[in-house]
């Protein structure tokens, strides 16, 4: 083994789980300096298979990632288990879930606004790996922030944690934990309820459409966005008003079209589009990322879930290369997922390939982490593309997914 390879590793996942050299050293059953000597490559003998072993279980990462610069590279990309995980028990500390904490010092509101800010800005360049880190204490912050404030302080405190709420679950989503989605949305819409602002509202109610979409309860999602649009769609008249209506409106047309009720997808995609003619520019406020361009990329995504593949291609074609270029990363590559979909659904496998490569080198996190990117991968090879060269691509693309090829 290589140890100097080994040690870097683990440095890397030892300091992303936030442990200390003392109390990773401890977790194994060795000092300090030992720590310090493997990490550091110092070390005159390889160290055993079970040390390894032991140590991806005391970092909650698979052996493979220790043992290999390519595993730990696709692993890096992703927000993994272990990190879902923290986010999760920090959702059910009694202080998150009250509002009760102890500690009465203000937080520094103009501090939490440029965490949450880098947040979202991490997840729209799909820079997945810090939002594992940043989640936990950002929900705290924000959690205890709402709490203490009062006054006119309190709708902005609110609307900050419905934001909050919205990152986690967006990354939830992202990486298919889909009961943690949507309790982190449910919280969203209750926090933006106390925030009492129409604008904070909606954002949190297409975040708590896409969690019940995700899980499988189309038609309630549908239900649920139309009736908020159809509440507050008169108050929202600002740039980010328009922005989360219009955004509302395209992942209910998502949910519809999963359900296969194409007139009503049509209808909510028409509904957005007529909203983006009002904004009359692609924007992206409050990390939406609305504008025409984003209606005709979920018009690609609806006509995907409808299975109509042919149609997909048709109107991805049309979309501007401008517009496109414009959009935030996570978004250009997950286009280019959907649109690898509808190429497979048209009889295309060897285009199909080629998009997915396309969206790799856009962003590698887009394809290498998320579920439905490699249900895709492994759908494709177990078809196969018609091609040798394409055959060798598609393997190669699967293993550094971390699929068997």
């Amino acid at each position: 083994m290589d140890v100097t390879g080994i040690g870097r590793r683990l440095a890397y996942w030892r300091v992303r789980r936030g442990m200390t050299q003392e109390r990773f050293g401890a977790a194994m059953g060795k000092s300090r300096r030992w720590v310090q000597d493997i990490e550091g490559g110092h070390r005159q003998t390889d160290p055993r298979l079970s040390v390894v072993e032991l140590a991806a279980e005391v970092l909650g990462v698979r052996l493979e990632t220790l043992l290999s610069d390519q595993a730990m590279r696709s692993d890096k990309e992703c927000v993994d288990e272990a990190e879902l995980g923290g986010i999760r028990r920090t959702l059910r500390r009694h202080d998150v879930i009250t509002g009760a904490f102890s500690e009465s010092q203000p937080v520094d509101m103009g501090a939490l606004r440029r965490s949450l800010a880098y947040g979202w800005t991490a997840f729209q360049a799909s820079d997945y790996s810090p939002l594992g880190r940043v989640l936990s204490p950002l929900l705290i912050d924000a959690t205890r922030a709402a709490a203490h404030s009062a006054g006119d302080a309190q709708q902005g405190s609110y609307a900050l944690l419905a934001l909050t709420y919205q990152l986690t679950v967006a990354t939830a989503t992202k990486f298919g934990d889909t009961s943690l989605a949507w309790h982190a949305a449910d919280r969203a819409v209750i926090a933006a309820q106390r925030s009492g602002d129409p604008v904070a509202i909606v954002g949190a109610a297409r975040h708590l459409c896409d969690a019940m979409f995700h899980q499988g309860d189309c038609d309630d999602a549908v239900d649920f966005a139309t009736a908020t649009a159809a509440r507050h769609e008169g108050d929202l008249v600002s740039g980010q008003g328009i922005s989360v209506l219009g955004m509302l409106y395209l992942k209910a047309a998502v949910a519809a079209s999963h359900a296969d009720r194409r007139d009503a997808a049509e209808r909510l995609i028409d509904e957005a589009a007529t909203a983006a003619a009002r904004l009359g520019m692609d924007g992206n406020a409050l990390w939406t990322a609305f504008g025409p361009t984003n209606v005709e990329i979920h018009r690609v995504s609806a006509l995907v879930r409808l299975h109509d593949g042919v149609d997909a291609v048709a109107a991805a074609a049309r979309i501007e290369p401008s517009g496109l270029g414009a959009l935030p990363r996570e978004r250009r590559a997950l286009h280019l997922v959907d649109v690898a979909r509808a190429l497979k659904q048209a009889g295309r496998p060897a285009d199909a390939v080629a998009r997915l490569l396309d969206a790799e080198r856009e962003a590698p996190e887009e394809v290498h982490c998320r579920p439905r990117a490699k249900q895709l991968i492994e759908r494709l090879r177990d078809a196969g593309v018609g091609s040798a060269s394409w055959e060798s691509r598609l393997r190669g693309l699967a293993r550094r997914c971390g699929l068997p090829a």
